[in-house]
């Protein structure tokens, strides 16, 4: 076996809830919806109108500055509503789904006898593309770029995280058919926990550099593990995707269709039965929640609780989501506010009694316990930020606009998620993860 990565920082927020290893099919939804606002950085360019009919597969828009990526229909159906926000700018696309799901032909192929160009183009064309993201700025990635490497996480570390083991188990030769297409692009490189045992998808998998890592949350984030085993320098790229987008990328050769089946995992503390759930990408939550909802002022967060969106009970499951956590809103007030003794306070200092039971897992609600506050520097961000970078020097460069500063600081390797503890932690109360987003896109249009 290689040699396994220990990441020592960090922290494991272990809450109740988790995902038993149940697998339902859900009905298929009457509507799902493509969201261009899950995409950083690109600007949408309509192809459709309401009352179009589509299949799966089927362009919805392409991105205006860059239109050989296009953003495909995960059903076929009719168009029913573009919903708008502030400045006209397009919030969803919401498509009435057939009961029966009709597909548009890519043609199936084998990736292992496809040029590299050709690949490009049938990942492209059926929508597949998006999947594919690079570091830096954490956005989708440029067709025709020449990345470093591909990085694929199999271990995700997060709270309530699905387990790819579980979900992959069976599809190995879909997903080996995804690596072969993703290795005629570039390296890949497949990381696995060695804590737990990894389904063979990954372990027997070809054509990719396996690593091991284990240690708390965030060592499944990618940017984890390109820092430690391929990191960036100025001008170099990295692609990255997400095991289940790599099967989508084996179907989509395996049968020429867009498959858009994802398996999500339902979990958090006001779910009644938190299990996975076999559905389709850009589920309302009214087809996934339906009957399986605790009662009381929820909050429904499409991903983990760290980085996910809040979407309530009207919302779309993202495009880069396999789970959905439902919490207490919280907000209620407290006798003494934050300094109550309670038990069921969770913190990763002595502060509160919540480390002398390391294994205990908490009801945590969205409250923030607290306002943003003057930004001190502390240990804390250093305690859970597992990359060789000064992250509240990092964030501070950014908040004041150094671009120079936030080049020499690590800025390239990093993502808002990378943040995500930092945020948790932190006793100011900064917002570092939109600080990073605003970071990044600031300098990639410096850069532009």
């Amino acid at each position: 076996m290689s040699k396994v990565l220990r990441i020592k920082k960090g922290a494991n927020i272990k809450l109740v809830g988790g995902a038993e290893k149940i697998l339902a099919d859900v009905p298929m939804p009457s509507t799902v919806a493509v969201k261009p606002t899950d995409f950083e950085g690109t600007t949408p360019k309509l192809v459709v109108k309401v009352g179009d009919e589509v299949k799966a597969g089927s362009t919805l828009y392409y991105n205006k500055d860059n239109d050989q990526i296009k953003f495909t229909s995960p059903v076929s159906g009719e168009v029913a509503e573009v919903k708008r926000g502030a400045k006209r700018v397009i919030e969803e696309i919401v498509i009435v789904a057939d009961k029966e799901i009709k597909y548009e032909d890519f043609g199936a192929s084998n990736p292992t006898s496809e040029s590299r160009e050709a690949i490009i183009e049938k990942l492209c064309k059926s929508g597949l593309w998006p999947f594919i993201k690079q570091r830096p700025y954490d956005v989708i990635a440029k067709p025709n770029d020449t990345p470093k490497a591909i990085f694929i996480s199999a271990f995700d570390s997060a709270p309530l995280a699905p387990d790819n083991d579980y979900i992959l188990d069976g599809k190995s030769a879909t997903f080996q058919m995804g690596v072969d297409a993703l290795a005629k692009l570039a390296e890949v490189h497949l990381t696995v926990n060695s804590a737990a045992k990894a389904d063979e998808a990954f372990l027997q998998a070809k054509n990719v550099i396996l690593h091991f890592i284990e240690g708390p949350h965030p060592a499944g984030n990618v940017g984890v593990q390109i820092h430690h085993f391929a990191p960036i320098s100025k001008g170099e790229v990295v692609w990255t995707i997400k095991p289940q987008d790599v099967l989508a990328i084996g179907k989509l050769f395996e049968t020429g269709k867009y498959d858009a089946s994802r398996t999500v995992a339902v979990s958090g503390a006001q779910i009644k039965t938190p299990k996975y759930f076999r559905t389709i990408q850009g589920v309302s939550m009214k087809t996934l929640l339906e009957g399986n909802l605790k009662e009381g002022n929820n909050r429904i967060i499409s991903g983990n609780v760290l980085t996910g969106d809040k979407i309530g009970a009207e919302g779309y499951l993202g495009f880069y989501d396999y789970q959905v956590t439902v919490i207490p809103e919280g907000g209620e007030a407290q006798m003494f506010g934050w300094i109550t003794p309670n038990p069921g306070k969770f913190s990763i200092s002595r502060a509160l009694v919540s480390w002398l039971s390391p294994n205990k897992q908490y009801n945590l609600d969205a409250n923030m316990n607290g306002e943003e506050r003057p930004f001190v520097v502390t240990e804390e961000y250093d305690k859970v930020f597992p990359f060789d970078i000064y992250p509240v020097q990092l964030v501070k460069a950014i908040m004041v606009d150094d671009i120079e500063l936030m080049e020499n600081l690590g800025i390239y390797e990093v993502a808002p998620e990378d943040f995500a503890l930092c945020e948790t932690v932190c006793t100011s109360k900064i917002p570092t993860q939109t600080i990073v987003r605003n970071g990044l896109a600031m300098l990639r249009e410096e850069m532009s």
